[in-house]
């Protein structure tokens, strides 16, 4: 019997790594990973030192839930076929050295994904901003023209029990690819590893200022991403972009490069259409940077073989991905939405499409500062401006997250100077922050809450149906 090597390969990787264990299995992306797997017939174990909501419940729902916080080395033996090790555990974790000392093979998490696609076209999403949201709209398309398809995303999507799927049926395999860094062990940006057969890139706004000391440093991993793509694939990137313009076109001659921009749109009464080859298409989600995904995502499911009105009759029905300006609540005077949004780009992106889509109501515009750029008071100036259409601009930052990512203090004062929003508003505790967006009552409002974190334990759907409810009051 002849014998491919790619089909050994595949061959192996049943056979050697069924047993798995997931250092820092609580993870958006680990957790997700760990129930796929699951669900493949893997034996899957996991720990982790705090696990928190959604997380949680849907490990439990699985029986991956570890019974302790905490890490144990005793779990790690050599019954294990392999360890999935996370970017939240560090690299002298004692499960980690523990692995290292018994020999198991230790994978990060995009060295996974990539082992079960190397076999499959991979589709890779990447960029500063619009990932999540661009690789959701893929996947709704795929979906509603029934093409099967194994995917990650960084999002809960609706209809989808988790955001990772791996089968050994599916030809295509679309990944979210973030620019963030691999492992405590490898200092490689994550979707350096994925090497895509099509690629898109969204945009170039520095971000991650911790690993990438420099804009040149970061613009330089996107650079690399594109060296990745394989011979005869395909690049789609966003020429609105000033720094993709300069580094996409002629960047290679051995693959299809393919630039998009805004579509043509219009609004009439809160409900956006795009307008394609004299056609109008109604639309659920707003913005013009939405509009600006959309066109992009069109591109790549045009690359699998979907028609442009196949394209559209299936976006019609995509809600958006979660967090990504998603409806919190509503009456029929306030809306509440959330957002991601963290990166100066993404904070003014997100913004103006709430301003665009309700020119008539007061926008009051809330932000966390929560991750390791936000809070770094050299990088403050670069939100200088972002929050300047907003009626009402608030800001909130943790000490206690400084703490954590062992960051110098800032000042409410140094915050207030690197947005130069007159009039902005600075909170440093959680519920004195809930109480002062409680004390807006007048009615045609509303609330962008913008956080890549969750302003220390807020519900946001309970705040959201309280808030929205005091325009009856």
């Amino acid at each position: 019997m002849q014998v491919f090597p790619e089909k050994i390969d595949v061959f192996l990787t049943k056979i050697f790594f069924m047993r798995v264990h997931f250092i820092a299995i609580g993870g958006s992306a680990m957790h997700n990973l760990a129930i796929a797997l699951f669900k493949k017939g893997y034996t899957v174990s996991g720990s982790d030192d705090e696990i928190f909501e959604p997380s949680k419940s849907r490990l439990a729902a699985h029986s991956l839930l570890p019974p302790f916080n905490g890490w144990n080395p005793e779990q790690i033996t050599d019954e294990l076929d392999a360890i999935i090790l996370g970017m939240h555990a560090k690299a002298d974790n004692p499960e980690l050295l523990k692995a290292i000392e018994l020999g198991i093979r230790i994978f990060s998490y995009p060295e996974y994904l990539y082992e079960q696609s190397k076999n499959k076209k991979r589709v890779v999403i990447g960029g500063s901003h619009g990932k999540t949201t661009i690789t959701a709209m893929i996947l709704h398309v795929l979906q509603h023209a029934c093409i099967d398809c194994d995917y990650m995303v960084g999002a809960q999507l609706e209809g989808f029990d988790v955001m990772v799927r791996l089968s050994e049926e599916a030809q295509v395999m679309l990944i979210e690819g973030d620019e963030y860094l691999t492992s405590p062990i490898d200092r490689r940006p994550k979707f350096h590893l994925y090497k895509p057969d099509i690629a898109l890139l969204s945009g170039i706004a520095w971000d991650h200022i911790n690993v990438f000391p420099t804009f040149e440093n970061y613009v330089e991993q996107f650079e690399i991403f594109i060296s990745l793509i394989s011979v005869g694939g395909s690049l789609v990137y966003c020429s609105d972009d000033e720094d993709l313009r300069h580094i996409a076109p002629g960047s290679r001659d051995d693959i299809s490069i393919i630039a998009y921009s805004a579509p043509n749109y219009l609004i009439e009464k809160g409900v956006t259409s795009v307008i394609f080859q004299g056609e109008k298409f109604p639309i659920q989600i707003f913005g013009r940077h939405n509009l600006i995904n959309l066109e992009g995502a069109r591109l790549v499911c045009n690359q699998l073989g979907i028609s442009d009105l196949n394209f559209f009759d299936a976006i019609k029905s995509f809600k958006g991905a979660s967090k990504r300006l998603e409806l919190v609540a509503k009456n029929g005077t306030r809306t509440v939405y959330k957002d991601f949004a963290h990166a100066p780009s993404k904070v003014k992106a997100t913004l103006q499409a709430v301003k665009e889509q309700f020119p008539e109501r007061k926008v009051i515009a809330c932000l966390e500062l929560h991750t390791y750029s936000s809070l770094n008071q050299n990088f403050l100036h670069h939100y200088q401006g972002t929050m300047d259409p907003a009626d009402a601009a608030i800001v909130y930052f943790s000490p206690h997250a400084l703490a954590l990512k062992r960051l110098p203090e800032i000042t409410a004062g140094q915050v207030k100077e690197g947005f130069g929003k007159p009039g902005m508003e600075v909170f440093t505790n959680s519920t004195q922050l809930i109480q002062r967006l409680l004390q807006e009552k007048g009615p045609e409002a509303v609330l962008l809450m913008m956080s890549s974190g969750n302003y220390d334990g807020v519900d946001l759907k309970d705040f959201g149906t309280q808030w929205v409810s005091l325009a009856n009051d």
